[in-house]
Protein backbone atom coordinates (compact mmCIF):
# COMPACT_ATOMS: atom_id res chain seq x y z
CA UNK A 1 0.00 0.00 0.00
CA UNK A 2 1.65 3.46 -0.66
CA UNK A 3 1.76 6.18 1.41
CA UNK A 4 -0.67 8.55 -0.26
CA UNK A 5 -4.09 5.75 -0.04
CA UNK A 6 -2.60 5.15 3.38
CA UNK A 7 -2.56 7.97 4.64
CA UNK A 8 -6.14 8.86 2.95
CA UNK A 9 -7.48 6.02 4.74
CA UNK A 10 -6.72 7.73 8.18
CA UNK A 11 -7.95 10.66 7.05
CA UNK A 12 -11.50 8.95 6.53
CA UNK A 13 -11.27 7.46 9.75
CA UNK A 14 -10.56 11.15 11.13
CA UNK A 15 -13.73 12.22 9.40
CA UNK A 16 -15.89 9.47 10.23
CA UNK A 17 -15.06 9.49 14.03
CA UNK A 18 -15.36 13.72 14.11
CA UNK A 19 -18.05 13.83 11.70
CA UNK A 20 -22.33 12.86 12.72
CA UNK A 21 -24.05 10.83 10.50
CA UNK A 22 -26.93 12.70 8.60
CA UNK A 23 -29.66 10.77 6.47
CA UNK A 24 -27.73 7.51 6.83
CA UNK A 25 -24.46 8.63 5.61
CA UNK A 26 -20.90 10.05 6.76
CA UNK A 27 -19.94 13.54 5.46
CA UNK A 28 -16.88 13.32 4.20
CA UNK A 29 -14.20 16.10 4.80
CA UNK A 30 -15.32 19.19 1.73
CA UNK A 31 -12.42 21.63 2.33
CA UNK A 32 -9.04 21.87 2.74
CA UNK A 33 -6.42 24.65 2.56
CA UNK A 34 -2.95 25.92 3.69
CA UNK A 35 -4.19 28.23 5.96
CA UNK A 36 -7.21 28.56 7.62
CA UNK A 37 -8.20 32.20 7.82
CA UNK A 38 -10.74 34.38 8.50
CA UNK A 39 -12.24 34.03 5.02
CA UNK A 40 -12.23 30.28 5.71
CA UNK A 41 -15.28 28.10 6.76
CA UNK A 42 -16.37 28.20 10.64
CA UNK A 43 -15.32 24.79 11.93
CA UNK A 44 -13.35 22.00 12.90
CA UNK A 45 -9.87 21.61 11.18
CA UNK A 46 -7.32 18.40 11.66
CA UNK A 47 -4.02 18.97 10.14
CA UNK A 48 -3.14 16.19 7.30
CA UNK A 49 1.24 16.45 8.16
CA UNK A 50 2.21 14.64 4.97
CA UNK A 51 0.24 16.96 2.83
CA UNK A 52 0.83 20.40 5.16
CA UNK A 53 -2.78 20.99 4.34
CA UNK A 54 -5.71 21.95 7.31
CA UNK A 55 -8.78 19.74 7.08
CA UNK A 56 -12.16 20.66 7.49
CA UNK A 57 -14.02 17.67 8.78
CA UNK A 58 -17.01 18.90 10.90
CA UNK A 59 -19.17 21.30 11.10
CA UNK A 60 -22.23 20.09 12.46
CA UNK A 61 -22.75 18.14 15.58
CA UNK A 62 -21.06 17.67 18.71
CA UNK A 63 -18.05 19.58 20.67
CA UNK A 64 -14.36 18.60 19.64
CA UNK A 65 -13.56 15.38 21.27
CA UNK A 66 -9.89 13.70 20.66
CA UNK A 67 -10.39 10.59 18.54
CA UNK A 68 -7.28 8.16 20.03
CA UNK A 69 -4.56 8.31 22.37
CA UNK A 70 -1.95 10.42 22.51
CA UNK A 71 -1.24 14.53 22.70
CA UNK A 72 -3.80 17.34 20.84
CA UNK A 73 -2.78 20.74 20.25
CA UNK A 74 -6.23 23.09 19.66
CA UNK A 75 -5.52 26.39 18.36
CA UNK A 76 -9.02 27.86 19.63
CA UNK A 77 -9.06 31.06 16.62
CA UNK A 78 -11.46 34.03 15.72
CA UNK A 79 -11.72 35.49 12.75
CA UNK A 80 -12.89 38.81 14.23
CA UNK A 81 -9.31 38.63 16.79
CA UNK A 82 -6.48 40.62 15.30
CA UNK A 83 -4.13 39.07 18.25
CA UNK A 84 -5.18 35.80 16.58
CA UNK A 85 -3.69 37.10 13.06
CA UNK A 86 -0.49 37.97 14.96
CA UNK A 87 -0.18 34.86 16.55
CA UNK A 88 -1.02 32.44 13.34
CA UNK A 89 2.90 33.83 12.14
CA UNK A 90 3.99 31.62 15.20
CA UNK A 91 1.70 28.95 15.14
CA UNK A 92 2.06 27.83 11.62
CA UNK A 93 5.32 28.25 11.27
CA UNK A 94 5.73 25.90 14.29
CA UNK A 95 3.04 23.36 12.92
CA UNK A 96 4.99 23.15 9.38
CA UNK A 97 8.24 22.64 11.31
CA UNK A 98 8.85 21.42 14.58
CA UNK A 99 4.69 20.22 14.95
CA UNK A 100 4.98 18.10 11.84
CA UNK A 101 7.66 15.93 13.48
CA UNK A 102 6.08 15.39 16.97
CA UNK A 103 5.44 11.97 17.18
CA UNK A 104 2.10 10.72 18.49
CA UNK A 105 0.57 14.58 18.38
CA UNK A 106 -2.37 16.02 16.58
CA UNK A 107 -2.97 19.95 16.03
CA UNK A 108 -6.19 20.98 15.66
CA UNK A 109 -8.01 24.65 14.86
CA UNK A 110 -11.32 25.26 15.78
CA UNK A 111 -12.47 28.41 14.05
CA UNK A 112 -15.71 30.53 14.75
CA UNK A 113 -16.02 34.44 14.23
CA UNK A 114 -16.32 35.79 17.37
CA UNK A 115 -16.42 33.01 20.16
CA UNK A 116 -19.36 30.90 20.89
CA UNK A 117 -21.61 33.66 20.07
CA UNK A 118 -21.33 34.16 16.61
CA UNK A 119 -20.52 31.25 14.61
CA UNK A 120 -21.78 29.32 11.49
CA UNK A 121 -20.77 26.04 12.87
CA UNK A 122 -22.43 24.33 15.53
CA UNK A 123 -19.38 21.71 16.49
CA UNK A 124 -17.17 24.80 16.97
CA UNK A 125 -19.51 26.83 18.94
CA UNK A 126 -20.03 23.73 21.32
CA UNK A 127 -16.24 23.42 21.28
CA UNK A 128 -15.73 26.84 22.49
CA UNK A 129 -18.47 26.22 25.63
CA UNK A 130 -17.07 22.62 26.44
CA UNK A 131 -13.84 24.02 27.06
CA UNK A 132 -14.35 27.08 28.28
CA UNK A 133 -12.52 29.57 26.01
CA UNK A 134 -13.35 32.97 26.47
CA UNK A 135 -10.00 34.87 25.02
CA UNK A 136 -8.48 34.49 22.08
CA UNK A 137 -6.00 33.21 20.93
CA UNK A 138 -6.19 30.13 23.05
CA UNK A 139 -4.14 26.87 22.90
CA UNK A 140 -5.59 23.95 24.23
CA UNK A 141 -3.03 21.10 24.93
CA UNK A 142 -4.42 17.60 25.87
CA UNK A 143 -3.40 14.39 26.79
CA UNK A 144 -5.65 11.59 26.22
CA UNK A 145 -4.93 8.07 27.67
CA UNK A 146 -6.86 4.93 27.30
CA UNK A 147 -9.68 7.12 26.30
CA UNK A 148 -10.19 9.85 28.69
CA UNK A 149 -7.94 12.92 28.79
CA UNK A 150 -5.51 12.89 31.54
CA UNK A 151 -3.81 15.70 31.14
CA UNK A 152 -5.16 19.37 30.78
CA UNK A 153 -3.14 22.81 29.88
CA UNK A 154 -4.52 25.95 28.21
CA UNK A 155 -2.47 28.55 26.95
CA UNK A 156 -4.32 32.27 26.39
CA UNK A 157 -2.83 34.83 24.49
CA UNK A 158 -0.01 35.68 21.60
CA UNK A 159 2.64 33.16 21.70
CA UNK A 160 5.96 33.85 19.97
CA UNK A 161 7.56 30.77 18.27
CA UNK A 162 10.50 29.90 21.01
CA UNK A 163 7.53 30.07 23.71
CA UNK A 164 5.19 27.67 21.36
CA UNK A 165 8.63 25.35 20.71
CA UNK A 166 8.89 25.18 24.62
CA UNK A 167 5.13 24.77 26.12
CA UNK A 168 4.42 22.32 23.34
CA UNK A 169 7.61 20.12 23.55
CA UNK A 170 7.21 20.10 27.33
CA UNK A 171 4.17 19.09 27.59
CA UNK A 172 4.43 16.26 25.08
CA UNK A 173 7.33 15.36 27.04
CA UNK A 174 5.28 14.40 29.81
Amino acid sequence: MDSNSELEKIIEKIAKSLTQKKSGKIRKAEYKTKIVGPESPHGIYVYDKSSNEWVLVRKDGDAFEPWKDGYYVIYFDNTMCPACRIYDLSWYVFVETIGKRLENTEFVIILCRWFSRDCESEAASKSFKKYGVIASPTTLLLKRENGKIVKEEKIRGVKKLDELIKIVTEFTRS
